[in-house]
């Protein structure tokens, strides 16, 4: 069943139910899913790059950045400029600082690394604050759980990959993978909980 209760994981975050799914439900949580595929495809072909002192660096961390200019402007019918923008720069912010994780682990600097992920877990912090406070049906304490568990998986997507460690490395990307369509998941329902009159056709 392609829209319906449906879990990922069975100690994980469900599918949204609901009930009737129209044509702009579906195109919603097409949308959703999309951005986070996008967000962790991106994501780990830039940690490839970054890991690896690749020369498709730069292009390949710019295109990742688009990634939140995406994501606001898939907030932006909803939430209007001002909150779009704001979650576009917290989003940069997590991709920007991602890549600074990347290159300090690799290179062992151990205090650098320590402070962008001290940074990087604060950012995660400030889009959980942020989600819960736009929309009555995202809990600020919810999306800084899943927000963390994002976090935790991509280190560890992360050190497996500068290990050499590639077996468990494509592992871990599958669990990015599921996690990531739970916020997604949890994005749609959130909207269209919200914003019920929008979504009747």
């Amino acid at each position: 069943m392609l829209y319906g209760y449906v879990p990922l994981r069975p100690a994980g975050f469900y599918r949204p139910f609901v009930a009737i799914w129209t044509p702009s439900k579906v195109a919603l949580d097409r949308q959703m899913r999309s951005l986070w595929a996008q967000h962790i495809y991106w994501t780990r072909l830039a940690v490839n790059s970054i890991a690896g002192r690749l020369p498709d660096e730069q292009p390949t961390v710019e295109r990742l950045l688009q990634n939140a200019q995406d994501f606001a402007d898939a907030f932006r019918p909803y939430y209007g400029d001002a909150a779009a923008g704001r979650f576009g720069e917290l989003m940069r912010s997590h991709l920007t600082i991602a890549a600074e994780v990347v290159k300090a682990l690799r290179d062992n600097r151990t205090e650098a690394a320590a402070d962008a992920q001290k940074r990087w877990y604060a950012n995660a912090d400030e889009i959980a604050v942020f989600l819960g406070r736009i929309n009555p049906f995202w809990s600020a304490a919810e999306w800084r759980n899943m927000m963390r568990q994002h976090l935790q998986l991509l280190t560890r997507e992360v050190t497996t990959r500068i290990a050499g460690q590639y077996a468990e490395n494509v592992a871990t990307n599958r669990a990015v993978e599921a996690q990531a369509m739970e916020m997604a998941d949890k994005m749609t329902s959130g909207i269209i909980r919200q914003f019920p009159s929008q979504f009747m056709r």
